[in-house]
């Protein structure tokens, strides 16, 4: 049902869509509306992905908090000083099957430079980084097959921007 509403009535296309690995990052932008919480959920559920996410822990709370965790959230506290990439990397490590999805901007606000939590996730875990590419002017979600990062930190944002530059967000002027 979700399937046929999104592509169906909604008019997204999925693109480029690769058979995800076991494990990998997965980035998905711009992030810069609410709305983009269920755009991925109608993402999941069209590719069929078990893609979790995490999200400020402030969004886990009685009753949302059920439906958040039902559909693949892990919070994380932002404003604390635990060590979340190495929690986060340790769920990794002890699971056969872990996609996770991060807004690699870490709001829904204009920003200029992008978080590096995700990164540092994927490069402690040994695993890709999946870029997906939102265009809500053209309706297409594009998956970008999978990155394996270097040791430069500098080249590797390079090149995984560079996946986004035709990206537009809901609220265009923040993309």
């Amino acid at each position: 049902m979700i399937k046929f509403i999104f592509h169906k009535i909604l008019g997204w296309k999925i693109v480029g869509y690769y058979k995800l690995p076991s494990k990998c990052v997965v980035i998905a932008a711009p992030h810069t509306h609410w709305i983009d919480l269920f755009l991925g959920f109608a993402i999941r559920n069209s590719t069929g992905e078990n893609i979790r996410f995490i999200g400020k822990s402030e969004l886990f709370f009685f009753p949302l908090n059920f439906f958040m965790e039902y559909m693949g959230g892990i919070p994380v506290n932002r404003n604390s000083k635990t060590k979340t990439v190495d929690q986060i990397s340790n769920l990794v490590q002890n699971s056969e099957d872990f996609k996770l999805a991060i807004s690699p901007e870490g709001t829904r606000k204009k920003v200029y430079k992008w978080k590096s939590g995700f990164y540092y996730i994927a490069k402690k875990s040994k695993i890709p980084v999946v870029c997906i590419s939102l265009n809500f002017k053209k309706r297409i979600v594009k998956f970008i097959k999978p990155y394996k990062l270097t040791e430069n930190y500098d080249i590797d944002l390079k090149k995984l921007k560079n996946n986004f530059k035709d990206s537009v967000g809901k609220i265009a002027e923040n993309s």
